[in-house]
């Protein structure tokens, strides 16, 4: 019994110690918790952790970070422990898998005007709650042998659970102030829970926004994450700009934002459209990569914005010129610059490329480029095509929804036939330069490009004595001629 192990190393080290912050908030909450079980101490969090850690067995690793006076173990194999403090929070089941917990000494902590690392001195269990960010955070269980599961809520946090509403237990400002990246995280809680920012709250973060700045990215960035990765991110996306907080660290979809008229034409306002598409997407899956795809596939529309007398405005481009800015984006949030990355490339620069099937006499030709450029990550895109109907009229997103299902159809009718999705070539370069004795030149590629565009255009069938006759037909037109085999 996990909580009831560290009462124990509490009491034989005669520590006062509680079980504090988002674990006992979800439970309330009757929340799948997270894995992450917090312990605060009015004492040594380090000597109350390796204390625990010695009555389990066999005794986990104990993990120390000196500069903050914290430590962390993790305990795996636990489906038989049922603390009596968790067991009147949930419902009584408790899946066999791993818990981390981290032990710290109650403290003090600040951030001075222009640091981006907190001072920290111990302090009271009162001095730990006031730091906290947010009522329904501060939330603790006492593990003390004198009023073991006693709740103490300093701030009205249960009452806050009930009302749903995200409040800091201080001033705003001095929460917000202390660390700026609780702006962020107000959001994300409100985006994730379904909960209402508080008036005063809510002012504090519009007030102290570009306090965000000292914050590192990597923390800005996994905030971010996790505002992506809600069951309804547009809530914290709208909030993020509505405060000003957007606008200080992901400038470029700000620009999305605003539609303007001129000459009786507007255009929509393209913030709002990436959201619902986001949206939309996210009903469909809980891949962020895919939720980031949707994010930026209009993200270049500001700068191929254009307006062309007697039509309107136009955005000509603005999926290559998105593929481009995608590595930059990453770049500058630290994202991954991986497969990744590659992928929600690919799909802002696609993103248009079903629709322009869904016309009448579509080739098996433009059928098969696309298959071929989208490879296994076809249905990705088709998913995201279909998120990106964001109209109010019923019966147009319902024509364009057919239309895209006839896309499917005959995607799947020519992939049948032709396998060209994840295609390889049947002749290879190693094929070439030892048919016609050349080394590794623009030959050999010119070569390869013209069987794929000759296979693709349904030119030649997709076999190897197709593909080689054809090599040798082209080979000969470029002044090259076979060699005898040794």
């Amino acid at each position: 019994m996990i909580l009831d192990k560290v009462a124990l190393a509490a009491e034989n080290l005669n520590v006062e110690t509680y079980l504090i912050g988002g674990f006992v908030r979800d439970k309330l909450l009757d929340r799948d918790a997270k894995k992450d079980i917090d312990i605060v101490c009015i004492g040594d969090g380090i000597h109350l952790a390796g204390a625990t850690a010695k009555l389990f067995h066999p005794i986990p690793q104990v993990d120390y970070f000196k500069t903050y006076g914290t430590a962390h173990i993790k305990v795996k194999d636990i489906s038989n422990y049922n603390s009596s403090v968790t067991s009147s929070l949930d419902n009584g089941s408790e899946e066999a898998d791993s818990f981390d917990i981290e032990f710290v000494g109650a403290r003090k902590e600040s951030y001075s005007t222009d640091s981006r690392n907190p001072d920290v001195v111990p302090g009271t269990m009162k001095d730990d709650q006031d730091r906290r960010d947010f009522t329904i955070n501060a939330l603790a269980i006492s593990l003390n042998k004198s009023d073991f599961g006693e709740l103490i809520d300093p701030f009205n946090g249960i009452q806050d659970l009930q009302d749903k509403i995200i409040r800091t237990p201080l001033e705003p400002s001095k929460t917000f102030s202390d660390d700026p990246l609780r702006m962020m995280r107000g959001i994300r809680f409100a985006t994730q829970l379904g909960f209402t920012i508080d008036a005063a709250t809510w002012q504090g973060i519009i007030d102290n926004a570009q306090r965000i700045k000292i914050i590192t990215q990597e923390r800005i960035t996994d905030e971010l994450n996790k505002i992506v990765a809600s069951p309804k991110p547009s809530i914290g996306f709208d909030l993020l700009y509505k405060s000003g907080l957007l606008q200080l660290i992901f400038p470029p979809m700000v620009d999305l934002a605003g539609a303007e008229y001129k000459d009786g034409h507007g255009h929509k306002d393209n913030f709002y459209h990436t959201l619902q598409v986001l949206d939309n997407l996210s009903v469909n899956t809980n891949d962020v990569w895919l939720r980031w795809a949707a994010i930026l596939h209009d993200i270049a529309k500001p700068a191929t914005k254009r307006f062309e007398e007697g039509h309107g405005w136009t955005f000509h481009g603005h999926e290559v010129v998105g593929g481009r800015m995608v590595p930059k984006i990453f770049t500058k949030l630290k994202l991954p610059l991986n497969e990744k990355m590659r992928l929600v490339k690919k799909l802002v620069e696609l993103h248009l490329r079903p629709i322009s099937l869904t016309k009448e006499n579509i080739t098996d030709s433009a059928i098969r480029r696309l298959l071929f450029d989208a490879g296994e990550d076809f249905d990705s895109l088709m998913m995201l095509c279909e998120a990106d109907i964001t109209s109010k009229n019923k019966q147009k997103v319902k024509r364009y929804l057919e239309n895209f299902q006839l896309v499917r159809q005959r995607c799947k009718e020519v992939e049948e036939k032709d396998h060209i999705r994840n295609w390889q070539p049947p002749i290879t370069g190693e094929i070439i330069m030892e048919t016609f004795g050349i080394s590794p030149s623009k030959q050999v590629g010119v070569i390869k490009d013209a069987l794929k565009d000759a296979m693709l255009d349904g030119v030649i069938p997709n076999t190897f004595e197709a593909a080689h006759e054809f090599m040798l037909h082209k080979a000969k037109e470029m002044g090259l001629t076979p060699v005898k085999p040794k």
